[in-house]
């Protein structure tokens, strides 16, 4: 049950009174210095009077305020001597010989390296255990419940990650036995980016046309992919435009992310993949599943792969007689 306070909410909705309401009125602004400084002087005095007024009378001297007089110019040079410069401005500490450079000049002038610093060292894992993924990277724990997955049967398995990812429009997933990934990780690792086409109609002006009709024709447009390996049990595979990636480098957006989970492999021989397209990005989903479709024939060994196989090579080591053209044929016979 709830307690109300209404009285509390209402006094919290009150404005505050005035502090200066409450002052008193015969409070007095004190110097604090003043009053340390006077209380020492007169413990003094009451300490050394019979001293002094005895030194009075050696002098011929009436009472210690002529004995004062007297030694006025001395008193005020010994207090000079005492007081130690900066002793009424605040206490800082003074820097530490770590702190303080050697060099001023030269460690002012030393430029910033632009390269960036230098990840730090992996965190030692306990025997058997699987190495924690770098930040950003995802591991198929993040999208499963892996404890309890690794019971089902794989038909289940493929109905779960295919409802996961079910409700996501831009969201591509697909299963890969576990026997094929090897083979296209394995050509992964040799060639680590490529260019695949991607199927286009154009349209061309012609004079012939009626204004109400289009003449198209087929082109294609380059995409450069390349994988890489964050995790042990994760590969990811990112896909640019190639007319972006000659712009940006390896500044360059990708498109569409996929990523391959691997913690099934040997459980349950499977692979499971899912990837995301950027909208408005000049690809559509269907575009890059046949991108994906097209990597896997490219990277998976096969016999009548070979001149696939050899496109790969000649594009790995640049060599100048790889052909477009002939890369176009080759993801034709796909279809």
């Amino acid at each position: 049950m709830a307690l109300r306070l209404p009285t509390l909410c209402h006094c919290l909705r009150q404005p505050l009174p005035n502090p200066r309401f409450f002052q008193r009125r015969w409070a007095q602004v004190q110097d604090v210095r003043f009053l340390a400084t006077h209380d020492a002087q007169q413990r003094v005095m009451a300490k050394y009077r019979e001293k002094l007024e005895r030194a009075a009378r050696e002098k011929g001297l009436s009472d210690i305020s002529e004995l004062k007089e007297q030694y006025k110019e001395k008193i005020d040079t010994l207090r000079k001597q005492a007081i130690v410069p900066g002793a009424t401005g605040p206490l800082t500490p003074p820097p530490s010989p770590e702190a303080a450079p050697s060099h001023p000049s030269s460690v002012a002038s030393s430029p910033k390296s632009p390269w960036p610093s230098p990840p730090p060292p992996p965190t030692p894992q306990s025997k058997g255990a699987a190495p924690t993924p770098p930040p950003g990277v995802k591991t198929l724990n993040s999208f499963l419940d892996l404890d309890k997955v690794r019971d089902l049967p794989n038909k289940e398995v493929q109905a779960l990650w295919r409802l996961r990812h079910a409700s996501n429009s831009q969201s591509v997933h697909f299963v890969v036995p576990a026997g094929v990934f090897r083979s296209l990780l394995q050509t992964a690792k040799q060639h680590p980016s490529f260019v695949l086409p991607v199927p286009r109609e154009i349209p061309v002006e012609d004079a012939e046309v009626s204004e109400n009709e289009t003449k198209t024709q087929q082109a294609a447009e380059l995409h450069y992919l390349q994988f890489a390996h964050p995790h042990v049990d994760t590969t990811t595979l990112l896909f640019t435009s190639l007319a972006e990636f000659k712009l940006r480098g390896e500044f360059a957006s990708p498109h569409t992310t996929v990523t391959f989970h691997q913690e099934l492999a040997d459980s349950h021989d499977l692979v499971l993949g899912q990837g995301t397209v950027v909208e408005n990005k000049g690809i559509s989903v269907a575009e890059a599943q046949w991108l994906v479709m097209c990597m896997q024939k490219f990277y998976v060994r096969s016999e009548e792969g070979k001149g696939r196989g050899e496109l790969l090579s000649m594009f790995t080591r640049g060599d100048s007689g790889f052909q477009v053209e002939r890369l176009i044929d080759e993801a034709e016979k796909i279809v």
